[in-house]
């Protein structure tokens, strides 16, 4: 790909950024539901698809059909993870963790982190697809955190893992779409692990001043500098011998930190000093003993997890096992499509082939079932709805009342995503920002095109796939070094799902919060920011350092 025969002029580029900068608009100004603006952006995507890149209704049509196959896998996901939040709910766990949570340390600064950052981090790096939001976020609800920043709060802190996360999947979807020599590979999965420290400080960092402003930072800055350099000096060191653990195992060495940093004086005793807590909705963390019993014990409580975490690793790691389920898949077939600029999107016989045993949702829903059993064989349902309001919905109300309206704008973005893709607005996008900017503006901003990705497709694999050919071409036309404007990508890719919109539904969804999506936003725009500045002038530091 080393040319384009789309227009890459202001009125194009400006186009192709519509539906994006206008989504971005309804969400965080006019404070419009994901719902509401996902559905809109269709119609704007479309419109300029139509009038401005010669896309044909076809075109259009295979396009919006393949967002919606798109949609499946995160579905699975948002369903799953979804009934398991109520499963636990209607049986009174939350309640029984919240208390086994405070038990665990009385500082409530250092339960905030080790949830936020920490637990949510080792879940990224064995089951992606947006479940460590949807399962830490309640979580943090459930010890006294505002629902905003308890969606806000883990979706920053756990970018770091993004790229290497799942077992290294969007490490390997990203080798499958870029022709690369052994050497190239090497140096892309160093110097993408070298830009990641940035996201893992910026992570902890950000858990702790969204917490408790600069109070809250002089009181953690050695817990977060532990954290740092296991977790992102951890990677580094990882990603040399295997980039598919290259998060799992320094996440998982992070969570086995707790235990002895818990035990801490500093982090052991309650929390002093820290006046202003922005994040949380009263006084600092109530006694465990404070509301009578608990509904049943903290480990019955934490079982579900466990066994979670148990399958998850089972699956990907146990080779038999993982090739039995790898050997289910279902994919779609689509004709080919062109736009009148000469976008070709070839016929595929099954597009976007998903392995349904393999995705999150199959753990997450062998995890609800065997949790429901348990639960309702030691009685905690009717427990629960004797002691509650007569008239409360059960476990499959709850589901389709709250799983609908999160279906609805990740099926909207996505059938978004797609329709910029075929018609060409993601490529005068990329190409766009490359005309204009000179060999270092290019290295700096090559990050920004892996946000933009993300924040289309609300997925960094996906924005990986989507741009990694079109960055490799870019860096050699411009005389860049290939490999680091491609871990410039992948960066820029993590970072992106910050802002990402399906992932902001997910979490506000389980947070109880669905039609706020925009308020989140508020809270990771800013990150986002700083975090692509930050790493442009990192890229641009590696080159010159290299040359």
């Amino acid at each position: 790909m080393e040319s384009t025969l789309i227009p890459i002029d202001w009125l194009h580029w400006s186009l192709a950024a519509a539906p994006i900068i206008v989504l971005a608009f309804l969400l965080v100004a006019l404070r419009w539901t994901a719902q509401q603006a996902g559905t809109a952006c269709i119609f704007i995507a479309a419109a300029v698809a139509l009038l401005a890149f010669r896309t044909p209704v076809d075109a259009l049509a295979v396009a919006g059909a393949k967002g919606v196959w798109d949609s499946a896998p995160i579905l699975l996901v948002v369903w799953t993870a979804l009934l398991l939040y109520h499963v636990m709910d209607k049986a009174g766990g939350y309640e029984a963790l919240r208390r086994g949570i405070v038990g665990f340390s009385r500082n409530e600064l250092f339960v905030v982190v080790a949830l936020a950052w920490v637990f949510t981090s080792f879940l990224q790096g064995i089951d992606g697809f947006g479940t460590p939001i949807v399962i830490v976020a309640p979580l943090l609800v459930a010890v006294g955190m505002r629902p905003v920043y308890a969606v806000a709060i883990p979706i920053i802190a756990h970018i770091w893992a993004k790229f290497y996360g799942t077992l290294g999947v969007g490490w390997l979807a990203t080798l499958q779409v870029v022709d690369l020599d052994p050497a190239t590979i090497a140096a892309t999965a160093y110097q993408s692990a070298l830009l990641m420290i940035i996201q893992v400080v910026l992570g902890g960092l950000a858990v702790v001043w969204m917490y408790g402003r600069w109070a809250a930072v002089r009181h953690a800055w050695p817990l977060v500098l532990i954290i740092s350099v296991i977790q992102g000096i951890g990677q580094v060191v990882v990603v040399m011998f295997d980039p598919v653990l290259a998060a799992f195992v320094p996440a998982a060495a992070a969570m086995l930190a707790l235990y002895p940093l818990s035990r801490w004086r500093r982090y052991a005793q309650p929390l002093v000093g820290v006046d202003v807590r922005p994040a949380m909705r009263s006084s600092p963390m109530p006694d465990v003993a404070d509301s009578g019993a608990a509904p049943m014990g903290v480990a019955l409580a934490f079982m579900p997890y466990a066994v979670l975490t148990v399958i998850a690793v089972v699956a990907a790691m146990v080779t038999p096992i993982a090739t039995i389920l790898r050997s289910v898949t279902v994919g779609l077939p689509f004709p080919q499509v062109s736009t009148g600029y000469g976008i070709t999107n070839a016929a595929v016989e099954r597009y976007s082939v998903m392995e349904p045993l393999m995705n999150p949702g199959a753990s997450l829903l062998l995890t609800a079932g065997l949790a429901w059993l348990i639960f309702k064989r030691r009685g905690y349902y009717k427990a629960r709805r004797a002691a509650g309001p007569t008239g409360e919905p059960g476990i499959a109300a709850s589901l389709l009342a709250s799983a609908v309206p999160a279906s609805v704008p990740i099926i909207a973005f996505l059938v978004m995503a797609r329709i910029m893709d075929h018609s060409g607005q993601t490529e005068a996008l990329a190409y766009g920002i490359a005309a204009v900017a000179p060999a270092y503006v290019f290295a700096f901003l090559s990050n920004g095109i892996g946000v933009v990705g993300a924040f289309a497709t609300s997925s960094s694999t996906s924005s990986n796939v989507l741009f990694s050919d079109l960055q490799v071409t870019l860096a050699k036309l411009k005389g860049l070094p290939t490999a680091t404007i491609l871990a410039s990508q992948s960066a820029g890719g993590a970072i992106g799902n910050a802002i990402a919109p399906a992932n902001l539904v997910l979490g506000a969804s389980t947070a109880g919060i669905s039609g706020h999506e925009g308020d989140i936003l508020r809270k990771t725009l800013l990150w986002t920011l700083v975090a692509f500045l930050l790493t442009g002038a990192a890229t641009v530091a590696m080159i010159l350092l290299g040359s």
